[in-house]
């Protein structure tokens, strides 16, 4: 009998987005994997979350739905049998079919759900939507979205980048600086999409430095980097990046410091770029001066930061986070064309870098492991819309939208059938989502607590949590393919997704489709059989399924040799084509001049946004609220156990200012404080530190949603989530992507006794 098997006292495997861990059956005692040299300790609080008092026991429908009126996120539940549930939620389905079509049905679900390949939210509810007719679905993500359009234009695709940006072993063993806008914080870095076998980015960032690698963190947070890096900072103005960038170009050209020769054979447009750098279109001249006066960054310094990016073999990265801004294309933008103008693009160790720490891949020695998906089908629906314009599909059908050249219309949304994700977490100003989530008919959400996401809801089916069912994982760029192993019987009637579908598409005559007559095991069993395969045909041999399963891991060997993308294109560019219009570079893009775009220009440009510590509005709100990811959770994802339940200020989100800023408005270590701007508010613990630099606050995603008035058009969260201040505009016409880290807002300290916490009970429930 393997070690590993279910329902005895010993230790199981499992897999999480923040790594692989093992787990007693007998009393949900998690561990981390002893292959994990450097573990996260997020996924410790698994267990603890199983019998929380938040868990949903059955399923539920809001009392309002049942008779015709009440109003989402602020009503009761009646507790309710699953075949009168499932009735319920499949004559909801039908009925809108049948009377507006399915593309009056949106599908939303948005990643990070499980780490599993077959219980993966997104797959499931695509699957389920497509054999029923299809959905509106979504274009790119919250995390990536203003990058995921403008790279395709600029380099010829995402993943070309992705594959092809410099691993940390190329820039110890060639490298000599690296510049991060944004930084590369490595709290980000526990994560990973699929999971992560070994932590091993930390170590591969130090040891860069100890083969003499320097480090430069513009950012305004000075542990955007870790501190064994001993970087240097430079805290600049949020959302001045581009603006830096374009003034470092301006510094290449105005010191004859250029690759010439790269930018003739390998790019097209720098002439015009440089005429926009130089200032003959608009007058003004892209200095180092006039990025200081932007940035609050020397000139000097810039013009020095500049010779240096010339005289080493550089990497210029941006983060994630630059780009969820207005705007946010630019920086991506600005970024590539300063590491093809540097000398140092496709080269080994520098040229350009996406993301390095914002999840674990970056910069790794991986390999794109070859998982078999579960076939969704064919979506019969073309209707999409940006990730992040939700609110406004919801609450302007039929209005058009401009998106990477196409105008579309929004779709009239009767039903949302959520699985997967929190908008309540991702999405911006949380007071405007909350009047548009009252506009559909039906809102059907598959959850296991009680988060915002269900208090918002008509109708719950409560879902098993990755403890509860058997699955197993594959990280992005990763070696290790794990095994998740069911530890516990499922608590009270939940179901896993896959049988809440086979359910409702029973109900809608497409039973036979969705299952295919498969168990959850014999997709198990079918997806790894898949995936051995393909592992086969590359040249890699898998163990069989029941091998694999006993053993619980199965480990790939790195690849012999990195893909070197860039690096061929460099070599030869009329051989290794980039698929972009050109072949080559553009650092002018002629379709997106096309585009006529007020927004985004055919060049990387400087545009100011409407909120940032260089707007007027500043005088009004003087603080720049960065919203960026927590250290002690992925997203809001069990944010009511564990790590992050303890780190808790008086049960509200800390929040981190500067000593300066803290001061003046008579704020010290551990007081609650009220952050607000003119769309809402929200409630915070004070910490107190010189690593943010003035004027600026940090309040991380992810505290469960939380208003002291559920009802009202600006919410305090008492909680503290920072999207009740957040604008929910798109970056630009171009990628209409989120713009969350373009905030401000003023703060101050709470008087009087702090409003309860409700998020921390259930709500009411009838029938029990």
């Amino acid at each position: 009998m393997s070690k590993y098997d279910s329902g005895s006292d010993e230790w199981s495997p499992t897999a999480a987005h923040w790594g692989t861990y093992e787990v007693r059956s007998s009393d949900l005692s998690v561990r981390p994997s002893p292959h994990d040299p450097d573990p996260s300790p997020i996924g410790l609080g698994l267990g603890e979350a199983i019998d929380h008092p938040l868990r949903i026991s059955a399923p539920m429908i809001r009392k309002g739905y049942l008779s015709g009126n009440g109003r989402r996120g602020a009503d009761t539940y009646v507790e309710t049998p699953w075949d009168e549930a499932l009735d319920i939620a499949a004559k909801a389905i039908d009925d809108v079919r049948g009377q507006h079509g399915n593309s009056s049905i949106y599908g939303g679900s948005y990643g990070w759900g499980s780490a599993g390949r077959f219980h993966h939210p997104q797959s499931q509810i695509h699957r389920f939507l497509n054999c029923i007719g299809g959905y509106v679905r979504s274009e790119n993500t919250y995390s990536t979205a203003a990058m995921e359009v403008i790279v395709p234009h600029v380099l010829g695709g995402i993943d070309i980048l992705m594959g092809g940006m410099p691993r940390w072993r190329d820039i110890a063993e060639h490298g000599q600086l690296v510049v991060a806008f944004g930084g590369m914080a490595l709290k980000n870095a526990q994560v990973n999409p699929g999971g992560v076998g070994q932590h091993t980015a930390a170590a591969d960032q130090r040891a860069c430095r100890d083969a003499g690698v320097r480090f430069v963190n513009i950012s305004p947070l000075k542990d955007d980097t870790q501190s064994a890096l001993d970087a240097e900072w430079l805290a600049a103005r949020p959302n001045s990046d581009t603006a830096i960038m374009l003034a470092l170009a301006h510094c290449l050209i105005k010191e004859d410091l250029h690759d010439k020769d790269f930018l003739e054979s390998h790019c097209v447009g720098f002439e015009k770029f440089a005429s926009y750098l130089m200032g003959e279109a608009d007058g003004q001249p892209k200095t180092a001066e006039w990025a200081a006066e932007l940035s609050g960054l020397p000139a000097d310094r810039l013009r020095t930061l500049a010779r240096e990016i010339a005289e080493n073999r550089t990497v210029i990265t941006v983060s994630w986070s630059v780009q969820r801004t207005q705007y946010g294309e630019q920086p991506y933008w600005a970024g590539i064309s300063l590491s093809a103008m540097s000398g140092s693009f496709g080269k080994d160790g520098g040229g350009f870098g996406a993301g390095y720490g914002a999840v674990h891949a970056m910069g790794n020695d991986g390999r794109m492991i070859p998982i078999a998906p579960l076939p969704q089908g064919e979506n019969a629906v073309s209707d999409f819309i940006p990730v992040a314009r939700i609110s406004d599909m919801l609450i302007n059908p039929g209005a058009p939208f401009a998106y990477n050249g196409e105008t579309r219309s929004y779709p009239d949304i009767k039903l949302v059938y959520w699985c997967g994700g929190n908008p309540f977490h991702h999405h911006q100003d949380l007071g405007r989502l909350v009047q548009a989530w009252q506009e559909p008919q039906t809102v059907i959400v598959h959850e296991a607590w009680w988060n915002a996401l269900s208090r918002h809801a008509d109708i719950i089916l409560p879902c098993t949590t990755l403890l509860e069912r058997n699955d197993l994982a594959a990280g992005f760029n990763d070696l290790t393919l794990s095994a998740m192993k069911q530890v516990r019987a499922p608590f009270g009637e939940a179901r896993n997704d896959y049988d809440i579908f086979a359910g409702l598409a029973e109900r809608l005559d497409a039973g036979g489709t969705f299952t295919d007559g498969k168990t959850e095991m014999d997709w198990v069993r079918e997806l790894y059989d898949g995936s051995r395969a393909f592992s086969t045909e590359g040249g890699i041999e898998m163990p069989d399924f029941e091998t694999f399963w006993s053993d619980g891991r199965f480990v790939f060997p790195p690849p012999d040799t990195p893909l070197r993308i860039f690096q061929s294109f460099r070599e030869d560019p009329k051989v290794t084509r980039l698929p972009t219009p050109s072949g080559r570079i553009e650092l002018w893009s002629e379709t997106i001049e096309s585009f006529q775009y007020a927004d985004c220009k055919a060049c990387p440009a400087w545009f100011s946004p409407d909120e940032w510590l260089g707007a007027p509005r500043a005088k009004t709100f003087p603080l720049h609220l960065i919203s960026n990811q927590p250290k002690t959770r992925l997203h809001s994802q069990y944010d009511h156990v564990g790590v992050s339940a303890k780190s808790k200020i008086q049960g509200r989100e800390p929040a981190l200012l500067n000593a300066h800023d803290a001061a003046k408005r008579g704020i010290v270590d551990g007081d609650l404080i009220r952050l607000f701007n003119d769309r809402g508010a929200c409630l915070a613990g004070a910490t107190v530190s010189d690593d943010v630099m003035p004027g600026v606050i940090v309040l991380s995603t992810g505290a469960w949603y939380d208003p002291e008035d559920p009802e009202a058009d600006q919410p305090t969260c008492v909680h503290g989530n920072p999207n009740t201040l957040t604008k929910d505009i798109g970056t630009s016409s171009l990628a209409q992507g989120p713009t969350a880290h373009s905030c401000l807002v003023e703060v101050e300290k709470l008087s009087g006794p702090a409003p309860s916490l409700r998020i921390t009970e259930p709500p009411v429930i009838e029938g029990k």
